[in-house]
């Protein structure tokens, strides 16, 4: 057997980024807006914008930020209700708090995606906005979502922070809705340890968001986007200061020619390990839709007829084997299980969601792993049921 790979080490930097790394420390413009132009976090803008299609990009701190800017910018009246997803990370409704917003949860299905019922449901006229997650790189139906969202003029904004790379008939995720946010976290597909960045073809609205990420005075004459859009809004907004250093941008910029190889890699990873789990009748790793062409960097499966103490046993196993497998509501903090947002006002039961999460696993898949490493992870895997299963049995 081959020996386990270590699933939370990322892809190397590609190496000739060293130079411009060098480059740029000998220079010291570290500062985006030192420059008068060409700065490194501006370049990657121009690129990243074109990679998607989008007319405007804004890099910033973290996907957090970038939707925290995306709200701001939408000019919200304050204790607006934004509709997410019962299932994502506390950074979503932390970020729809930290606008002065109220977050309003729908339930989610075994598959990971928006329950469009609820969804529907909830969609009323109280709801001045919707952030849809494509929590680990799972879409939800698009068509459906912004059919609904445009009948009623609600803007949709998409954290795509584990969608990088994913394709929605034809088009980028992060480009469907009016504003779409990626990660450059150390998990993601493009890794600077941290990082994010917005898309968007409003220019007014990406003025407003240049402006707040920190572009004062006139910082923002630097920035390709209409001046007319600019204007109004000088000294009108309130600035926080959530820019990209120009040292991330060289680190980011590095990779994005290396993006569509590890899409097509994590992919193939994907599917490879989804198809043998698949073979365990305790195990359903849920089907792409047929809209959907993903980019993967971990696996998601849902454990079939075991009860929570076999679901711990599993988990547990799999682990003191070397395969770290998170059952995504077995702990009592995950960040991911919503009755752990204590944060949030009046929190919400959400039945269908939580039960989902209780049997829900995650397992970290980079996509430089080979095929006997995938098969390794999914030995251990395949043991660890058995002997959760075997061991609740003796127990009775």
């Amino acid at each position: 057997m081959s020996t386990l790979p270590d699933v939370h080490a990322a892809e190397p930097i590609p190496p000739h980024v060293m130079e411009d790394i060098q480059n740029l420390m000998q220079s010291g413009d570290l500062f985006r807006y030192t420059a008068p132009s060409d700065a490194p976090v501006a370049l990657l803008e121009a690129e990243f914008a074109n990679m998607l299609g989008s007319k405007y990009a804004l890099a910033v701190s973290s996907c957090s930020a970038a939707l925290f800017l995306s709200l701001k910018a939408l000019d919200l009246p304050r204790d607006a209700r934004v509709l997410i997803p019962g299932f994502t990370f506390a950074a979503v409704p932390s970020a729809v708090i930290h606008a002065d917003c109220y977050p309003v949860l729908c339930e989610v299905s075994d598959n990971y995606r928006v329950d469009l019922t609820d969804f529907e449901a909830k969609l009323d006229e109280t709801i001045s906005a919707v952030i849809i997650s494509h929590m680990r790189g799972h879409t939800s139906d698009m068509d459906a979502i912004m059919s609904l969202c445009n009948a009623r003029g609600i803007p949709v904004i998409e954290d795509a922070a584990h969608s990088l790379g994913t394709i929605w008939n034809g088009q980028n995720i992060g480009t469907i809705g009016k504003i779409g946010c990626f990660s450059f976290q150390s998990y993601k597909m493009i890794n600077a340890g941290e990082g994010g960045i917005l898309v968007t073809d409003d220019a007014d609205l990406v003025a407003r968001a240049i402006i707040m990420s920190g572009a004062y005075e006139h910082n923002w004459k630097k920035h390709p986007v209409l001046q007319d859009a600019f204007a109004k809004w000088q000294n009108m907004l309130p600035l926080y200061n959530l820019r990209l250093s120009n040292l991330s941008a060289v680190v980011i910029r590095a990779q994005l020619p290396e993006l569509a190889r590890r899409c097509s890699d994590g992919l193939r990873n994907h599917d490879y390990l989804a198809q043998i789990l698949n073979t365990s009748p305790y195990v359903d790793v849920p089907d792409p839709l047929p809209a959907e062409t993903r980019a993967p960097d971990s696996i998601q499966f849902n454990l079939v007829g075991m009860d929570p103490h076999q679901i711990s046993a599993f988990s547990k196993t799999a682990a003191d084997a070397g395969v770290k497998v998170q059952v995504f509501g077995a702990s009592a903090d995950n960040a991911r299980a919503f009755w752990n947002w204590k944060f949030i006002p009046n929190l919400p039961e959400l039945p269908q969601t939580r039960k989902m999460l209780m049997s829900a696993c995650d397992v970290r898949l980079p996509v430089r792993l080979t095929t006997p490493e995938l098969d390794a992870i999914a030995d251990v895997i395949f043991t660890a049921l058995k002997a959760s299963l075997t061991q609740t049995i003796a127990a009775e």
